[in-house]
């Protein structure tokens, strides 16, 4: 077991924010997907347009492909934010605790 003494804030940061921002498009997918989907279902008339609030494809589907652009720029920001005050904080918990110990094989 290896004590982990210190992470670099700014690589922690840049790690927070690629693993954040890859959930962000993976959902932004899904809900763009999944307004496509209602917009072609009410437009081909399988649905009603009055039950679902949407004339078809209209403004939800460019709010539904610009979730593909929105929520990446959204996770990364958050993080960023979390990336940076994770850092600070292991820093703090090592000055006081000491670290934590990891396996790295």
């Amino acid at each position: 077991m290896r004590r982990v003494k210190k992470i670099k804030i700014l690589s922690f940061v840049k790690f927070q924010v690629f693993l954040m921002g890859s959930v962000g498009l993976l959902l932004g997918i899904w809900y763009s997907f999944g307004g496509l989907i209602i917009d072609v279902l009410v437009s081909a008339g399988w649905l009603s347009s009055t039950a679902m609030e949407t004339p078809g494809l209209s403004e939800g589907t460019l709010l539904a492909f610009g979730a593909l652009i929105g929520m990446p720029a959204i996770f990364m920001g958050f993080g960023l934010i979390t990336g940076f005050m994770g850092g600070l904080m292991y820093q703090w918990y090592y000055k006081k605790f000491g670290g934590i110990q990891a396996d790295f094989e």
